[in-house]
């Protein structure tokens, strides 16, 4: 018989080899040893609609301070120093009476007028209609700047000087209204304070709650004043709304915090942890709540700005709702929460309770690294390989030591 040759290997160049698979990175392991498949990456919407989040709210809570803080002052500066645009009904004004034609563009073209006269600060000015007139309300002015004015209406009109009515009004909302005001908005935050400590009995929830109130307070007003808006009743009444929904906001995050906060000494996390998630729990909600507010809030305000030409009480409304709507959804979830967290963790309770779960911690992570080392370190077997002779079955002499096979010597000689 003719051996068959063996075909010659060929060799193969860098470029003809086959390039290397790489290998596969296993996921990575959970503490018992389970693998864990790889989440694939979500987007912020995805994460909304799901309530997917797990922000430190208390933890951070340095950083929301200084972000709330620096806002506060720049919005105390700005009142100080800048002051606020009181409207004519807080310090009274000029009144014309113009007879004309009514259209849709008739408020946004006097208000154009009354812009265009060249006379300063006439921003708080106020444009209403009736059937067959346009009634213009402003501030005070001299007879020189009455004049000009009533030539301008007259001109925009097109009818005689004489027929444009002039008359000087006093202010509507006197210092008795604002002392009223006051006294009512006082009785209001002492009820509050009372029904906050009395439904949590808790008073540091009720002193967290009104500083984030005077912060949504603070916000809006300095908002008014950044811009350069009129205060006007209208601003009055929104401020107060605000408050309603500010105080709503932060008393919904206070029950989700006293829920996962009962019974706290049974519990194997501390009061900030137990706050930080109720937060989480209901940021998603907080934010959707706020959407769906600001939105009718925001039309009120485009309307007044495009269509009325940035007169009249929806402007003004709508500024101080929307700027409040926000600052009291910022300061019930950053503000009031990580606030009400410093004071109760002050209590000596609080901080022997922390330390517990503290040492508790550390005990269960000892044991768990103890238990990961003791799985880890598995017995290594050794493979023993059989002899020909033991695998075609044939029995084998008995291994003898020194001392036995010395003495077996012996009886044989």
């Amino acid at each position: 018989m003719s051996e068959t040759p063996f075909p010659e290997r060929e060799t193969l160049t860098e470029a003809e080899a086959p390039a290397e698979t790489p290998a596969k990175k296993n996921p990575p392991f959970s503490l018992n040893g389970n693998q864990q498949p790889l989440l694939p990456k979500v987007g912020f919407v995805h994460r909304l609609y799901t309530s997917d989040f797990d922000v430190d709210f208390v933890a951070k809570r340095k950083l929301w301070f200084a972000i709330s803080g620096v806002i506060v002052l720049l919005c105390i500066a700005s009142v100080v120093f800048k002051g606020l645009v009181l409207g004519i009904e807080f310090k009274g004004g000029s009144v014309f009476q113009v007879p004309a034609a009514i259209t849709d563009s008739t408020i946004s073209d006097y208000t154009s007028v009354v812009n265009d006269s060249g006379l300063p600060e006439m921003d708080g000015t106020e444009i209403t209609t009736t059937s067959a007139s346009v009634r213009i309300q402003v501030r005070s002015l001299s007879n020189d700047e009455v004049e000009v004015l009533r030539q301008a209406l007259a001109d925009k009109a097109g009818v005689p000087l004489d027929e444009i009515t002039y008359q000087l009004v006093g202010p509507s909302w006197g210092p008795q209204i604002t002392q009223k005001g006051v006294q009512a908005l006082v009785i209001f935050v002492v009820l509050v304070a009372l029904l906050i400590s009395v439904y949590f009995r808790n008073w540091k929830m009720a002193t967290a709650a009104l500083i984030a109130l005077a912060h949504d307070v603070i916000v809006t007003i300095g908002v008014y004043s950044l811009i350069g808006f009129a205060v006007t009743p209208a601003t009055i009444t929104g401020v107060l709304t605000i408050l309603g929904y500010s105080l709503y906001d932060t008393v919904v995050v206070f029950d989700k915090v006293r829920e996962n906060t009962r019974d706290l000494s049974h519990r194997d996390y501390t009061f900030s942890d137990g706050a930080d998630r109720a937060v989480n729990e209901v940021f998603v909600r907080s934010i959707n709540t706020t959407i769906v507010g600001v939105l009718p809030v925001a039309a009120l305000l485009l309307a007044g700005m495009i269509w009325l030409g940035g007169t009249g009480p929806l402007p003004d409304l709508g500024l101080a709702m929307m700027a409040g709507m926000i600052a009291g959804s910022w300061s019930s979830l950053f503000v009031a929460t990580p606030l009400l967290c410093v004071l109760v963790e002050a209590e000596p309770a609080m901080k022997a309770h922390r330390l517990a779960v503290e040492r508790r911690k550390a005990r269960s992570r000892t044991k768990v690294i103890e238990t990961t080392v003791a799985v880890t370190e598995e017995p290594v077997s050794v493979a023993v390989v059989p002899t020909l002779a033991e695998a075609a079955g044939r029995p084998q002499p008995k291994k003898l030591s020194r001392a036995e096979r010395a003495r077996t010597e012996r009886k044989r000689t």
